[in-house]
């Protein structure tokens, strides 16, 4: 099992805005797609204008074959276009993460 961290660094004068438009067009998209959403969260303290989300694969093959699949769909390339729209991202952090023996997430 591998887990990427995706932490999305946010304008923050469009934070709800971009949150509104993950919800609406991007949730449902990705759930189908990737799979197992480890959690969603946004930061409070430190940065304070960045959003984190955690997926679960099997393997890296997995990851890539998901997130292909989800590049073709027509709700992702809208939602694509509605963030690049939008222009509330300011920076994208992708981390792929693999547990260590004693970890509770394998």
């Amino acid at each position: 099992m591998i887990y990427e961290k995706r932490t999305y660094t946010i304008n923050p004068l469009k934070m709800a805005d971009w949150l509104a438009l993950y919800k609406s067009d991007a949730y449902a998209v990705q759930t189908e797609h990737l799979g197992t959403l480890i959690g969603f969260f946004f930061t409070e303290i430190g940065v304070v204008n960045q959003v984190v989300h955690i997926w679960a694969y099997e393997s890296l093959d997995d990851r890539l074959v998901r997130r292909g699949r989800m590049a073709q769909d027509e709700r992702w390339l809208t939602f694509s276009r509605k963030n690049r729209e939008l222009a509330a991202v300011e920076r994208l952090e992708s981390v792929l993460l693999r547990p260590v023996d004693f970890s509770p997430l394998q």
